[in-house]
């Protein structure tokens, strides 16, 4: 693994991720995607918050053609549900993560984007799903989580036809959650994850695990499960700092 692929910096409970092959507009190549897998599968200790960005004015422009691989059926099956178990470690994690997306965000890119919590898109940015302009169908999770965000009609339009969107598109339709002017998503991000990073650790972990799950699952389960996360939240240490802090209004301090 090339030691500089995906470099950490860690700024207190903030850990900023940043995909490093500017040669490639920081496509993904299996070396890339185990830098990632084994930072949200070991998160350094006192870290609460990730930020993940790219560098030289892309984000993350998806597969790496050129280091593309022949494989069989089920050698790309498995690639694929390789790709699944990364981008499921990076949602589910525990972390919360914001992403300072500009440039490509495309195809695996996207998926990528997609697994994240909070995410921002600079000017430059363009959402694109062009695997049917390459004979391809997308493998590492959009037909789930972009899916969702898009509802199964848009998405298949933009397979269909290799329709870009940008930031503003972007924050209509979802793929983003905010949109900033240019050089100016990393600074939202940092903000953003300082927030994050003040919330009690244990209600940021139910909201990233329940509220994804509780989409899957009917309303009567839906709700239930929400009883659940309350009851586990309502009774911590951290909710009772919570509401001494408002009573006394002051800021709270979590564990």
């Amino acid at each position: 693994m090339t030691p500089d692929i995906l470099t950490i910096d860690v700024q207190g409970p903030i850990a900023v991720l940043t995909m490093n092959r500017p040669d490639k507009r920081n496509a993904m190549n299996d070396a890339l995607l185990a830098a990632l897998d084994g930072f949200f599968s070991h998160p350094p200790v006192g870290v609460k918050v990730a930020v993940l960005t790219g560098t030289a004015g892309h984000y993350c422009s998806g597969l790496d053609l050129a280091e593309h691989v022949a494989r069989d059926a089920e050698g790309t099956m498995r690639h694929s549900r390789n790709w699944h178990g990364v981008m499921e470690r990076i949602q589910f994690s525990g972390l919360p993560v914001v992403s300072a997306m500009f440039g490509a965000v495309i195809g695996g890119g996207l998926e990528l984007a997609t697994s994240t919590h909070v995410r921002i898109a600079e000017p430059s940015t363009i959402f694109q799903l062009p695997e049917g302009r390459r004979g391809i169908y997308v493998g590492g999770g959009a037909s789930v989580r972009v899916g969702r965000i898009l509802g199964a009609d848009r998405m298949t339009e933009m397979m269909l036809t290799g329709r870009k969107y940008d930031a503003h598109d972007g924050l209509r339709l979802g793929l983003c959650h905010y949109t900033v002017g240019e050089g100016e998503a990393l600074a939202l991000a940092m903000d953003l994850a300082g927030k994050i990073a003040s919330n009690a650790g244990l209600s940021n972990y139910v909201m990233i695990h329940a509220l994804a799950r509780i989409e899957d699952m009917s309303k009567a389960d839906g709700l239930f499960t929400e009883s659940l996360c309350a009851a586990l939240t309502q009774t911590s240490p951290d909710a009772q700092e919570g509401l001494r802090a408002f009573l006394d209004k002051r800021a709270p301090t979590f564990r």
